[in-house]
């Protein structure tokens, strides 16, 4: 095939050089340059077009058309360039997570979300696909084979318009034409391929085989019609057809929300809980009794006469498992009657024990009562401040972390109903002894914004911001998620990378203390900056109901060296709301000594993968289980329940509560330089 698609080329650079005769030859190539008179004589003749096989044929595939159904919740927030592709299916024939589509072979179609939240894509097939031949006939004889595709829904994040090593590879198991078996090393168990033949000499699998695998030496196999087919594997033995304009929806796969929207409350308990108590994780680690929780809550959930029942029982059943990758829908309503009123008033734990008053709400009911900024908080309720704060139950939970539920139960112990009253004694800063004071709640939210980071982001920050800190040369970049725009967190980091390579920037501080987390391999392309080489860091591992055990998903997590190297020194600036794919960033970064690890406490120990575990409840209810367990090569499970450890502790004081001072940044300068 290459000669006939070179040839052309060739002449037609030959006639642009004979139309360009006042031009020097030695602006071509150095195989094209020659004597003028070679140059000048016309072809008598040119090489025939490729012909596509069964171009003459009126029903010759040249478009597919389809839908693409999603209920999964990360779905739509992070992609800013989607596009369908003829994926070749090389990968899965070879059974290799690493393969590379190769640019060449990348036919790729638009995707248009339409007014009612649903997905159409169009996909114009090539007169004649650039995909990998692949002999199947299991006939011992070599083959040019045929090319085999599933059309497959992908994104671009790094570089041009098409995938590269980064983007992904394998095969897709989700969003495609074909079915996958995540029970069974994703092996494809049905679904529409297109496969394409250069004549009709060649042949394709009708069937599985006696082990029930695809492409494998045991299948069935006969003739296939050159040009184009769309081949139907649901059924045995498999069918062959072909159709102008196709249309196939893709397979949203084992990431589909798990629906038991339409059962009873006590149903889609019992179903939930089922399928949750097989999966889950961390049932070992963190000593959870499944039977215990089940005698207790399920009987909350028979209880329940009404949704605001269903939803309380719900919550106290998340709330007993320490894991903060486990959420259940907010509900306003119920929010606002637990925990809608304050007294305007935010307050902070110091490692010294104290609790110190930070904001004060102007015309605040603690503003009234002449609370100041800075007084020390010593009784709530009657109790000693720090026994009133482990008895709280903060809204915002479970957590994974003693130290991440901690800073919520603080934040939270000043939450009321609204119009409830409580007793409290305090001492302003300076003042001469303890004040006591009876506090009506009011209705206000400003105090509960002001207490937790995560209600305090600048909504028109970008995703990755950076400067060099004047006074010590430092470079200085804060990541604030890896769930957004991926494009942009992209294009935004090789930005600040190249320049920071090219300065010769001595010392990096990157700020993590904010950061939300989102995808897990976007995070280990950002570390792959920093190491020059490949280090494997973990596997997933999920409950297969096949076995009854937990099993790697087969794509180890690694870091791969990027395409440029920093080699200054860094340090890592980490907080309890660093979480989930922000810890698996600063793991990554911790090894080999690479960073060091600074904060007032370690990141927040979250870090099973939730893609499998959605859940669509009665009532318009959501709620997310942990699936995924992260194990490091030795078979030890990796951050989640203790969080990445800090090299560098520092204490959390006065000065740095009221932000009179950064001394977590401060402590990262001073050892940079040091």
């Amino acid at each position: 095939m290459k000669p006939i698609i070179v040839a052309p080329i060739i002449i037609a650079v030959l006639l642009v050089a004979m139309s360009l005769s006042c031009q020097a030859t030695s602006g071509l190539p150095l195989d094209l340059q020659g004597e003028s008179s070679e140059l000048s004589a016309t072809p008598t003749a040119l090489p025939p077009k490729p012909v596509q096989p069964g171009a003459d044929n009126p029903d010759e595939p040249v478009l597919i058309t389809g839908d693409i159904p999603y209920t999964s919740p990360f779905f739509l927030n992070t992609i800013s360039e989607p596009f369908v592709m003829l994926e070749d299916l090389a990968g899965f024939s070879r059974r290799d997570r690493d393969f590379e589509f190769p640019a060449l072979g990348q036919a790729i179609g638009p995707v248009v979300v339409q007014e009612d939240s649903t997905i159409t894509y169009n996909l114009a097939l090539p007169s004649i696909p650039q995909g990998t031949q692949l002999d199947l006939d299991n006939d011992g004889q070599e083959d040019e084979g045929v090319q085999v595709f599933a059309v497959a829904y992908w994104s671009n994040t790094w570089g041009g318009p098409f995938l590269e090593a980064r983007d992904g590879g394998g095969w897709s198991n989700a969003y495609t034409s074909a079915i996958t078996d995540p029970e069974n090393h994703d092996e494809i168990t049905g679904g529409i391929l297109i496969v394409w033949a250069a004549n009709d000499s060649q042949s394709f699998p009708t069937g599985f085989g006696e082990d029930g695998l695809l492409f494998t030496s045991d299948d069935p196999v006969a003739p296939i019609p050159a040009g184009y087919n769309i081949v139907d594997i649901n059924q045995e033995p498999f069918t062959n057809y072909k159709e102008a304009r196709t249309y196939i929806q893709l397979n949203e796969g084992e990431i589909a929300v798990n629906d038991l929207s339409g059962l009873s409350y006590e149903e889609a308990f019992e179903s939930l809980f089922q399928k949750v108590s097989h999966e889950y994780p961390f049932t070992e680690e963190k000593h959870i009794d499944w039977d215990r929780l089940y005698e207790v809550h399920a009987a909350e959930i028979a209880k329940a006469r009404d949704e605001d029942d269903f939803y309380k029982a719900l919550r106290d059943f998340s709330n007993d498992i320490p894991d903060a990758h486990i959420s259940l829908t907010l509900r306003p309503d119920i929010f606002y009657a637990e925990r809608g009123g304050g007294l305007g008033v935010v307050a902070k734990e110091l490692s010294d024990g104290r609790v110190i008053i930070t904001h004060v709400v102007q015309d605040s009911p603690a503003d009234l009562a002449d609370i100041k900024v800075g007084a020390e908080l010593i009784a709530w309720g009657n109790q000693p401040v720090r026994d009133a704060i482990s008895a709280v139950v903060p809204d915002f939970g479970p957590y994974s972390t003693e130290h991440h539920k901690r800073l919520e139960q603080a934040a939270f112990l000043t939450r009321l109903p609204p119009g409830e009253s409580v007793d409290i004694r305090y001492q302003n800063p300076g003042g001469t002894g303890e004040v006591e004071a009876t506090l009506k709640s009011i209705p206000e939210y400003d105090s509960l914004f002001l207490s937790l980071p995560i209600f305090s982001e600048d909504e028109l920050a970008l995703p990755v911001e950076g400067e060099i800190l004047d006074d010590s040369g430092l470079g200085y970049l804060r990541i604030r998620t890896f769930s957004e725009d991926y494009s942009l967190l992209a294009i935004t980091w090789e930005h600040f990378m190249e320049q920071l390579i090219s300065n010769d920037t001595p010392g990096l501080i990157i700020d993590l203390r904010r950061n939300s987390g989102g995808s897990g391999r976007l995070a280990l392309d950002f570390a792959g900056y920093f190491f020059e080489d490949e280090i494997p860091l973990y596997e997933g591992n999920y409950y297969n109901e096949n076995s009854g055990s937990f099993e790697s998903d087969g794509q180890p997590a690694k870091i791969s060296p990027g395409p440029e190297h920093y080699e200054g020194a860094i340090a890592v600036l980490v907080s309890p709301y660093c979480v989930s794919a922000c810890e698996g960033f600063a793991y990554a970064m911790a090894q080999q000594g690479r960073a060091v690890i600074i904060g007032h406490y370690p990141t927040a120990g979250a870090f099973g993968e939730v893609g499998r575990g959605q859940y669509k409840l009665p009532d318009d209810i959501s709620m997310q289980f942990p699936t995924g367990r992260p194990q490091s090569p030795d078979g030890k499970v990796i951050i989640e329940g203790t969080g990445v450890e800090l090299d560098i502790f520092v204490p959390v004081t006065e000065d740095s509560v009221l932000n009179l001072s950064d001394p977590v940044l401060q402590t990262a300068i001073d050892e940079l330089l040091d």
